[in-house]
């Protein structure tokens, strides 16, 4: 599929996307939520996603100015509607990706940018890039499921420090917060995260879309809940093909040979 907001490119079997905005530091737009959730859609066989933007920004937020006229956004109740309809589908659709999503933060990730590049699994950023919740600064409030995201990662106080102050927050210091998963040196971002990606997506697929829909629970549920999801879970992980070449590969003192499967 061609689109007009983003660029894709499978390598190997992992789909790489790049939002492809740079004049705008990739601003979602309406068409760019549209044609990122797309691309979730048709994942074609990948075990694994990459996002990452092109040019010095990974996404600077909701566009406010797109295609140089009042956007749907700006319009009487725009907003709701552009977040009931294109935004929060977005996020839920990269949250319950069925294989591991990785966020390669190269710049700003800001507003729903934030949200975007938080949603993934494995969150790397470039030791440049920062992540910022200024709505505060425009008598507004986080969105994009930006606060279910920083409450749950970095508890309520930082969260609220981030909404409220509307502070940057760099990459090291996102490291330390336990915000992202990693903050590496600028000219090391896509390489690292590549390899990461890659190693991913040579793994027991079903395994990880299992653990990823039980850390969601763990998340919301109780514990009552989280058990019964492990045990289900364990039950469609134990009947895929990887789990039985795992368990081969383990009596045979040999490393498995993982298919997606």
């Amino acid at each position: 599929m061609t689109y007009e907001t983003i660029l894709t490119e499978r390598k190997g079997d992992v789909l790489v996307i790049t939002l492809n905005r740079p004049d705008r530091l990739n601003a979602a737009s309406i068409p760019l939520a549209e044609e990122l959730g797309a691309a979730f859609y048709d994942l074609d066989g990948a075990r694994a996603v990459l996002i990452t933007g092109a040019g010095k920004g990974f996404c600077s937020g909701a566009d406010l100015a797109a295609r140089g006229e009042v956007s749907p956004i700006q319009q009487k109740g725009g907003s709701h509607r552009a977040l009931q309809n294109y935004y929060n589908p977005l996020i839920t659709q990269i949250l319950r990706c069925p294989v591991p999503v990785i966020t390669a933060v190269n710049g700003a990730a800001a507003g729903v940018g934030c949200s975007i590049a938080l949603a993934g699994d494995f969150v790397l950023a470039a030791k440049s890039a920062y992540f910022l919740q200024a709505f505060v600064n425009i008598g507004l409030v986080p969105d994009g499921g930006s606060t279910w995201l920083l409450a749950r990662a970095i508890g309520r106080a930082r969260a609220t420090r981030m909404m409220m102050l509307g502070e940057k927050i760099g990459a090291e210091q996102a490291e330390d917060w336990g915000l992202i998963y990693k903050a590496v040196d600028d000219a090391a971002l896509m390489d690292e995260a590549m390899a990461l990606a890659t190693k991913l997506s040579e793994g027991p697929t079903v395994s990880y879309s299992t653990m990823k829909a039980n850390i969601q629970t763990a998340l919301d549920g109780n514990l009552s809940q989280v058990l019964l999801a492990e045990a289900e879970g364990q039950r469609v992980a134990g009947a895929s093909e990887d789990a039985r070449e795992g368990g081969l590969a383990f009596l045979q003192k040999r490393k498995a040979e993982f298919k997606g499967r």
